[in-house]
């Protein structure tokens, strides 16, 4: 009988939307069955609570994570309006990945059980099975739709299917077991002798437009158009026998074959070969996701980039030609020049990709695609390239920060796809980036050409909205009205005159000045901010003390601004403040104890400010400050109008916000200054900019 295959990325277009409909919620089940048998390779509960390495939440984070991701994407949307269990909502949010504002501290996670988290996905599911059924569907589904948002849950799980899989390939093998359903593949023989095969000259266009009939992320959307040289490139993947020879060759412990932040690396982690390799006396083995076998010689070897490009840099002096790695376009040369497609939607694909082929790698010989093996599929293939923006990105607005934190210079492109890429993952559009140090199910082909691997971007903010905010909270005055952050730390360190100073919150921080100015008077500040991107620009500020972007000037011109900490005064209190992304409405229960907390321009940004009203006096000392400030522009696009505290009519007479606010902190604050109206001004372009008057009220908590 023939194997069933794993369901492919819905076309979001056609003329049957009741079939489409069908199509998709199989796809949803599909979908969370997969994930959910992966975690049956943990053998016993006490396997999820233990980390599979330092840098990695324990698998327990990771089974909730999918499923709060639908709940927290879904309430954005406006599809639901009820949340399940608020708490793990919270708590398995964040911290997938290790970025500098990433909360890995485990001391403030009291993890549910398996079963609590099992009862959780069976409730998500039961959710987003209704609204697949019940949720009007009119085809095409395009960016804006509910529906995306429906896509983006289902496609983000798939993304995890595979990134656990790598997590739990680095679990102690006392805490897996094999499983039926993760059969690996059972081939092996003599490794080919790789060779190079000639690329011609050609020009490569990347990025894809809206109207695009699959599901896509933020990063492939948009254009990039480049001359690629002619090269030649490895006929195979690198497979463990070819990099054996480095190995071999002390590889490891010659330093001038390492870049700079490999050879950190290297040292770090003490490596002497491959993490997924094992030395037992004379023998080499090899680490599968669930079990150890004798070392397949003829599969790709899976290294991380510093690896990669260290047998590169080996190649190139033991030859003398110039051997790297592969930029982007060159792998989409590769692809072309390959004559491959897409997979297909009812066959297994003529390569080692979206668990066609079984649980694991083949050998490098075994998919041949035109005169190469493996452009896709099999391991993922590391590329010279750091992930950047095309001409025309935008993010989405229910996950503003998928792929912004990465374009940071640090993160490079991985292509082709693995045995569990699946998905968007295995489409040829597809971009996803890692750190140089991470591993994942990846290897790499290497190239030689002449032609130097040129790099994208920046490192300048370029994104509008970002750089507006940067100048909003670090550069200059306008119309002599005072910087708004600063004024309300003020503001707010006048009110608290005597008064203890140890722990401060500056609650929707955006990108952060008014933490640090706190820092000035408070042992303590924390920033928390719903969107990372901000987050980005404290984050940077605090660990590098310097912060570049571009203001508009007017058409396409730009300004090149740059500020520094230490030139507004601040560098000496940056190791007292620190940023975290949180959900005002639904913040951990770590954010606590505080003194002062200051929350700016937040509450008319909320889709629940009286579920963050009712509760924030648990998070202030008694006797603390809160401070909150707000020009009270209410819309329906960020706070459903049965949601605003104010701004309405009832019972015949006006209601404002400042009603509404002693209306509901009455209970445990009194009013003790204000209303007190404090401009701003956001620069919008040299002639163009946003005068705004805020509302600043400051209330002491009496109980």
């Amino acid at each position: 009988m023939p194997k069933q295959l794993f369901s492919r990325t819905p076309v979001l277009a056609g003329g049957n939307a009741a079939a489409k409909r069908e199509e998709i919620r199989e796809y949803f089940h599909s979908t969370l069955d997969r994930y959910e048998q992966l975690f049956e390779t943990l053998r016993g509960d006490a396997a999820y609570f233990k980390k599979p390495i330092s840098l990695r939440h324990p698998l327990i984070f990771y089974l909730g994570h999918t499923a709060t991701f639908f709940t927290n994407k879904l309430l954005l949307a406006g599809l639901i309006t009820d949340r399940i269990n608020p708490k793990m909502e919270s708590m398995f949010a964040v911290g997938v990945d290790e970025m500098s504002w990433d909360d890995l501290d485990t001391t403030h996670y009291d993890w549910p059980s398996v079963e609590e988290v099992r009862a959780y996905r069976r409730r998500m599911r039961e959710t987003v099975d209704r609204l697949i059924r019940e949720t009007p569907l009119t085809l095409p589904i395009e960016w804006d739709s509910p529906w995306w948002t429906i896509m983006m849950g289902i496609e983000h799980e798939r993304i995890h299917l595979e990134t656990s899989s790598v997590l739990i390939r680095q679990h102690a093998l006392e805490h897996v077991a094999p499983h039926p359903a993760w059969e690996p593949c059972r081939k092996s023989g003599p490794a080919p002798d790789n060779q190079l095969v000639k690329v011609p000259e050609g020009t490569v266009q990347l990025g894809k437009k809206k109207d695009d009939p699959f599901y896509g992320w933020d990063n492939e959307y948009g254009t990039h158009i480049a001359d690629v040289a002619a090269f030649e490139a490895g006929k195979y993947l690198v497979s463990n026998q070819e990099f054996l020879e480095f190995v071999q060759a002390d590889g490891y412990e010659t330093e001038s074959y390492w870049e700079e932040e490999g050879r950190a690396w290297l040292k770090h982690a003490g490596a002497k070969h491959p993490t997924f390799w094992i030395r037992r006396g004379g023998e080499w083995e090899l680490r599968l996701m669930t079990k150890e076998i004798s070392m397949p010689w003829d599969w790709p070897v899976e290294v991380n980039y510093h690896e990669a490009k260290a047998f590169c840099n080996w190649k190139a002096a033991v030859s003398g030609q110039p051997y790297r790695l592969p930029t982007e376009d060159e792998w989409y040369r590769l692809y072309e020049v390959a004559g491959l497609s897409e997979v297909p939607a009812a066959a297994p694909a003529m390569a080692n990709i979206h668990l066609d082929h079984g649980a694991s790698s083949h050998p490098v010989n075994e998919f041949a695609q035109g005169d190469f093996y493996d452009v896709v599929g099999n391991v993922w293939q590391w590329t010279e390239t750091p992930i950047y923006p095309f001409d025309g990105f935008d993010v989405h607005p229910h996950y503003d920060d998928f792929t912004t934190p990465t374009f940071d210079g640090r993160h490079n492109l991985i292509k082709g796809g693995s045995w569990i890429s699946c998905g968007n993952e295995s489409l040829k559009n597809s971009r996803y980036a890692f750190r140089r140090h991470f591993f994942q199910h990846a290897g790499f082909r290497y190239v030689v050409g002449t032609a130097p691997a040129i790099q994208h971007g920046s490192h300048y903010e370029t994104d509008k909205l970002l750089s507006e905010y940067a100048e909003f909270h670090y550069g200059d005055t306008y119309f002599d009205v005072p910087n708004f952050p600063k004024a309300l730390a003020e503001l707010a360190i006048a009110a608290m005159g005597d008064k203890p100073a140890h722990k401060a919150l500056d609650l929707g921080c955006a990108s952060g000045r008014a933490a640090f100015e706190l820092a000035r008077h408070f042992d303590e500040v924390t920033g928390v901010d719903f969107s990372a991107r901000f987050i980005g620009q404290g984050v940077q500020l605090a660990s590098q003390g310097v912060l570049r972007y571009t203001l508009a000037d007017e058409g396409d011109l730009v300004l090149y601004r740059e500020r520094t900490l230490a030139g507004l005064g601040l560098d000496g209190v940056r190791h007292k403040v620190a940023f975290y992304q949180g959900d005002a409405c639904n913040l951990k229960p770590i954010y606590t104890g505080y003194d002062l907390i200051l929350a700016a321009n937040l509450i008319d940004r909320l889709y629940n400010p009286a579920k963050l009203l009712t509760s924030i006096h648990t998070r202030i000392n008694s006797g603390g400050i809160l401070l909150i400030a707000s020009p009270y522009t209410w819309l329906e696009e960020h706070t459903k109008r049965e949601a605003w505290i104010g701004g309405f009519k009832r019972d015949g007479e006006s209601f404002g916000t400042l009603d509404g606010l002693k209306e509901i902190l009455g209970a445990h604050f009194r009013l003790i200054q204000g209303p007190t109206e404090v401009p701003f001004v956001i620069r919008e372009t040299r002639r163009k900019f946003q005068h705004t008057l805020s509302e600043v009220t400051i209330w002491e908590k009496t109980a």
